[in-house]
């Protein structure tokens, strides 16, 4: 049986064009430099440290964003313009609530972010407080990027074979990394 030689190989999921780099494929360990802007090119965030996700349908990254580096490999970049539905949703009016005043400390500002029962006893939900008035705190659920077209840019950085315990656990073995995690 013929075998073909290291520089025949075709960039498969394991092996590039490079020979010996590993690609991005299900069960690896992916690090990219992320820049996430709007539709018109107005920076949102732009982290000083590099993402890293385990690539296979994890949920550590947008669906769209993984299907995009599949079969990439480092220093690949991809673009991809994440409508609503594709990133944080549409945003969702329910999740808009009226709390009274009285059930928050005096030090509460607009801005700040505050956990309450959502539904069971032992569900919580964040919510950011949008608006105060006199008696009336004005709460809204929805991610705070909800409802808008996004553009992600990534640059591939690195990308290794997962371990068995990252894959038994679902998610890159990081602490310091950034996770874009799709949240219901």
């Amino acid at each position: 049986m013929a075998r073909a030689s290291a520089g025949m190989r075709s960039r498969s999921c394991t092996w590039s064009r490079r020979c010996a780099d590993v690609l991005v494929c299900k069960n690896t360990v992916v690090s990219l430099e992320v820049e996430l802007s709007d539709i018109w090119g107005n920076l949102i965030e732009k982290p000083s440290e590099p993402l890293y996700y385990l690539h296979g349908g994890y949920g550590d990254i947008f669906p769209a964003v993984e299907a995009a580096l599949e079969g990439k490999a480092e220093n690949d970049r991809v673009s991809v313009r994440l409508e609503p539905e594709d990133a944080y949703g549409e945003y969702d009016q329910s999740l808009l609530e009226l709390a009274p005043r009285a059930e928050f400390p005096e030090t509460l500002e607009v801005g700040m972010r505050v956990e309450r029962g959502a539904g069971d006893a032992d569900q919580y939900a964040v919510y950011t407080v949008t608006d105060i008035a006199e008696d009336k705190v004005v709460l809204d659920g929805n991610h705070a990027l909800a409802g808008m077209a996004l553009q992600f840019v990534c640059t591939v950085v690195g990308v290794r074979p997962a371990r068995d315990e990252e894959i038994a656990n679902g998610s890159a073995d990081d602490p310091a990394s950034v996770i874009v995690r799709v949240l219901p």
